[in-house]
């Protein structure tokens, strides 16, 4: 999934054991599903916590 407003999805990487074997991971970006007012009108839009946090600062 990924954020409508600031475009942030999944980032690949890998865990690393003691013994410095790769193993491949993902980091899932906190998408939530969110009512936004846009030009005075509510949107459902998925969101990351991130620009959920900053709409809220904004209002």
């Amino acid at each position: 999934m990924k954020c409508d407003i600031c475009g942030k999805s999944v980032q690949f990487g890998h865990n690393v054991s003691h013994s410095k074997r790769r193993t491949n991971r993902r980091w899932q970006a906190n998408i939530q599903r969110s009512t936004v007012i846009v030009d005075g009108k509510p949107v459902r839009l998925n969101i990351c916590t991130r620009c959920l946090r900053t709409q809220q600062k904004v209002r």
